[in-house]
């Protein structure tokens, strides 16, 4: 099993900055992809960005220039810096994580989601 935990939400006057951190633990083997989504009550969870384990990064359009993905493999960790927030940015945001862990003695792909972390911005 793969567990990922989030960590760095609360609530954040707009204009203002939060980090999230997801830490993954497990029998992991490897982590190809670590991402951050985030859905607000009663619409889709939708992708905020993505990086992959060579360091390509993706974003959604709406938060590009404002936050930055990063992660330290070392210790199967992802951050989110979220830079001038606004209220649109109010939601649930997930880790994920997709890689290989070992399972009965083999390989095997896993894809994972935290329990999910609340950010709120007042205006």
């Amino acid at each position: 099993q793969v567990q990922l935990v989030e960590s760095g939400g609360g609530l954040v006057q707009a204009g203002g900055s939060l980090r999230l951190s997801c830490a993954a633990s497990g029998s992991i083997v490897s982590i190809n992809t670590m991402g951050w989504y985030r859905q607000s009550p009663g619409k889709q969870r939708d992708l905020v960005a993505s990086i992959q384990r060579g360091g390509n990064r993706n974003y959604a359009d709406s938060v590009k220039g404002r936050f930055t993905i990063s992660r330290d493999s070392a210790k199967n960790t992802a951050y989110l810096q979220m830079n001038s927030l606004n209220p649109d940015d109010t939601a649930t945001y997930y880790c994920n994580a997709v890689g290989l862990r070992r399972e009965f003695g083999r390989n095997e792909e896993f894809r994972a989601w935290g329990q999910g972390t609340q950010v709120a911005v007042s205006s």
